[in-house]
């Protein structure tokens, strides 16, 4: 059952009109003000879902944020001339300072932290009127989101400004901080986290953090960093709480009816499809739907702004030489011209697919999105309620498998990804394979590279899988092809930030922007 959050705009402070400076000066006695709110648990908890409303937002994960991770990476190209400019500008490394999508992540991510720390401070001034239950969750909950958000910070941006309490003037605007001190917020706050986050909720309220999510962010965030052995800590947390594992069918993390399965370790909630997109970048609004605009902006019968890149589809395995492509994950990724869909009574033609063909095999062909759009059961191009899967149990499985692989134990590392082939609707052969020997470290490090590329294709976890290899020199070739050694490591710190904030400037700005 999904849950939709209630949204909470601003606090506002009644000013009353009159003719002198004294009657200027007075406040509306019935107006709610940040002193008086936050008192009770309901209020509590309707701060902490304004937090969950500014993370579904259309700067963050209802569009932005799928958006500028996926044309970061190798997964995706442009599905045609109908790609907007900044979108184009990110996919080919041109962007600049002023480019709409970095500005609006960064402006999303500071809107859930400082909407995070309204709801840490106040819990915190408001201990004797709370229930302590009820204000160590909406804490907990808070400083999982922060650290989500500072997490995509620092991995995009590099050392970013670092806000621990909410901001209340211009003048509490903060420098940059470097790299190590944000990552060492982000784990205390996951740490906390960890210990205030129950490890399920009832059916009305799934989709908050958990104690799993927690961990499984803190993993990844220890593994971006290069600490395995930490990393290998929270994993197995995961593995041995015996909460997640994975479900037989793969196509069932990717749409609707099976959403918050065995599998799933955190998502982010939409409601249905209704044809009610909020276009508002923080989400505001109570009356406003609580969808993504995913599937339109990615289908096959949508905007197709976005296909599967040529690169990502050769990755994938023949069983045999000579064979169509036969890992099962390839036609669950993707459609192409011929497939069936909107319940198996519409075929996919090349007409429908607006704009660019892919290369399969030599072969020029139309191919399209197939996780997390809505054609399996439409034939019409909308926006949807299908929920965004954050973290998954299979990245469990394949980040183990690198974590041990780093330490030396190749025998478990392969273990743990031929769990992840075995499942019921893949049933992959077992590594090793004719082109994935498994014999020596890099051999196995180059299978987790392949497999996490195909198991999580299209799920936002490639920009930052190159990212973190690129940095820790694993990488054999450099797989984005205008790359600039020196620049494209980080994106450039938005002109709105470099302009409104005097304590970062243009010295602060990052290396060739």
């Amino acid at each position: 059952m999904k849950k939709q959050y209630l949204i909470i705009g601003a606090l506002v402070i009644g000013v009353a009109i009159g003719c002198d400076d004294k009657r200027l000066d007075q406040l509306n006695p019935n107006a709610v003000t940040t002193d008086s709110y936050f008192r009770t648990d309901v209020q509590i908890r309707s701060a902490v879902n304004g937090v969950y409303a500014a993370l579904q937002s259309t700067n963050l994960v209802a569009r932005e944020w799928f958006f500028t991770q996926d044309l970061r990476s190798d997964d995706v190209s442009a599905g045609g001339g109908q790609l907007e400019t900044p979108r184009n500008q990110l996919l080919t490394g041109v962007h600049d300072t002023g480019n709409s999508l970095v500005s609006s992540v960064w402006t999303g991510a500071y809107r859930v932290i400082h909407r995070a720390n309204v709801v840490i401070d106040k819990a915190a001034a408001s201990a004797s009127t709370l229930t302590a239950s009820v204000s160590n969750q909406a804490v907990g909950e808070s400083k999982f989101l922060r650290a989500w958000s500072y997490f995509e910070l620092v991995s995009l941006w590099g050392g970013v400004p670092l806000y621990k309490t909410y901001v209340t003037s211009l003048a509490a605007s903060a420098p940059r901080s470097s790299e190590a001190d944000v990552y060492a917020f982000i784990i205390a706050d996951l740490k906390a986290a960890q210990e205030a986050l129950p490890v399920t909720y009832d059916a009305a309220n799934q989709g908050r953090a958990t104690k799993g999510a927690a961990q499984m962010l803190l993993a990844r965030v220890y593994m971006q960093q290069g600490d395995y052995a930490n990393a290998k800590t929270e994993l197995q947390k995961l593995i041995s709480s015996g909460t997640y594992r994975l479900v037989d069918e793969y196509s069932d993390n990717f749409i609707e009816e099976t959403e918050f399965n065995k599998e799933s370790i955190w998502e982010v909630n939409f409601l249905p499809s209704g044809g009610s997109f909020n276009w508002n970048g923080d989400a505001d609004g109570a009356s406003a739907g609580e969808e993504t605009v995913r599937t339109q902006e990615y289908s096959g019968i949508g905007w197709r702004n976005i296909i599967p890149s040529n690169s990502l589809l050769a990755e994938f395995e023949k069983t045999s030489k000579g064979d169509a492509k036969t890992d099962p994950r390839y036609a669950k990724s993707v459609y192409t011209t011929g497939d069936k869909y909107n319940n198996d009574q519409s075929v996919l033609t090349d007409g429908q697919q607006n704009g660019f063909g892919s290369i399969v095999d030599g072969k020029e062909v139309k191919i399209s999105w197939r996780k997390f759009t809505l054609m399996y059961k439409n034939g019409v191009s909308t926006t949807g309620g299908i929920n965004q899967r954050i973290m998954r149990y299979a990245e469990t499985l394949l980040a183990m498998a690198e974590c041990e692989n780093e330490a030396g134990n190749t025998a478990s590392a392969i273990s743990y990804l031929n769990m992840v082939r075995a499942r019921p609707s893949v049933a992959m052969p077992a590594y090793p394979t004719a082109n994935y020997p498994v014999s020596t470290k890099d051999q196995v490090l180059a299978a987790i590279i392949h497999e996490r590329r195909i198991e999580l294709n299209g799920e936002e976890i490639r920009n930052r899988d190159i990212l973190r290899w690129r940095k820790q020199g694993k990488l054999k070739t450099e797989p984005l092809a205008y790359f600039q050694k020196g620049k494209h490591e980080l994106l450039p710190i938005p002109q709105q930030e470099i302009d409104n904030n005097p304590n970062v400037g243009l010295k602060g700005q990052n290396p060739g922007y």
